[in-house]
């Protein structure tokens, strides 16, 4: 586990004593979210508008729960901010399943969500109420938007609370809160992993002597799926991969294979060393289904 991952799960004497340190900066954090909120104008945009979010920084499974109420759906937009990405603006990843642009240009998970859904429009936007006009413009019927919880917007709210959660309940930087944690009670849908979504994981094209490559938010949440591995390469959140010194790691491990999530693969599609993909599918209770479904219902255009 990495320095910045026990500070925020497994936080040791020091790094709890820091956390008590930096508990002034938590609060006016929370105090400019908090203001953000309550001054934000609320908008209707006249079609049914799904968002999946999270209070917890970083990595909670936000792209895979709405790949897969997503699926269900035809002419759907999926919009996120696009994170990391190399492009800027508004901008068209797919539409209606055809690919626009690269994995650069889009950020992992747009690109990740546009290569999986073939019946969804994907668009990234750091301006998520002009994705949604864009959105209608291209003739879809449903939005579903990634990481829009903090937004005045007329929509479902789905929270993700994650199974592994911060050692304290303070926001940013002595917890890992990007919001008051009691906003959890103010979702539509409260969704707790283990509980109302389920991950299942299988590996494709597994080998022998397999490399853990990886550039994902908490990797800890990792460690129950792995199989026998040769050993870790843990990369920050949304790093680029060098290929030379992929080529170097795999040789020091003398790996057969590179074992990479889905989100990682997108960014390796050029390697010449076998990839071993972690292939997460998601179970979500359907009494969850079944609510965004009444709330598309009613709201539909």
């Amino acid at each position: 586990m990495r320095w910045i991952e026990r500070y925020f799960y497994q936080p040791s004497f020091w790094q709890k004593t820091l956390a008590i340190v930096l508990l002034p900066l938590s609060a006016l954090y929370c105090l400019i979210a908090t203001i953000r909120r309550k001054i934000s104008i609320y908008k209707d945009f006249d079609i049914p508008v799904v968002s999946v979010g999270n209070l917890v920084a970083g990595g909670s499974g936000k792209t895979p729960f709405i790949i897969e109420i997503a699926k269900d759906y035809p002419d759907v937009a999926i919009i996120s901010r696009g994170y990391k990405r190399a492009s800027k603006g508004l901008l068209v990843v797919s539409l209606k399943g055809e690919i626009l642009v690269s994995q650069k240009e889009a950020g992992d998970e747009a690109y990740l969500i546009a290569k999986t859904l073939k019946n969804a429009s994907v668009i990234v936007s750091k301006k998520r109420d002009l994705a949604i006009l864009k959105a209608k413009e291209l003739g879809c019927k449903v939005v579903f938007l990634d990481d829009g919880f903090r937004f005045a917007f007329k929509k479902l709210n789905i929270l993700l609370k994650p199974k592994l959660e911060p050692y304290f309940r303070f926001p940013i930087p002595s917890g890992l809160y990007r919001e008051n944690p009691s906003l959890y009670t103010t979702a539509d849908i409260l969704a707790l992993e283990g509980l109302d979504y389920k991950r299942e994981v299988s590996i494709t094209n597994p080998t022998e002597r397999m490399l853990l490559v990886t550039a994902i938010a908490n990797p800890s949440r990792l460690e129950e799926y792995l199989p026998n591995i040769v050993g870790k390469v843990i990369l920050p959140d949304h790093a680029p991969f060098d290929l030379t010194k992929i080529a170097c790691w795999t040789k020091e491990h003398n790996a057969t294979s590179l074992l990479v999530t889905q989100k990682d693969e997108v960014k390796l599609q050029d390697c010449p060393i076998p990839l071993s993909t972690m292939r997460l599918n998601l179970h979500i209770d359907a009494k969850i289904k079944e609510k965004i479904y009444e709330y598309i219902k009613a709201n539909k255009i």
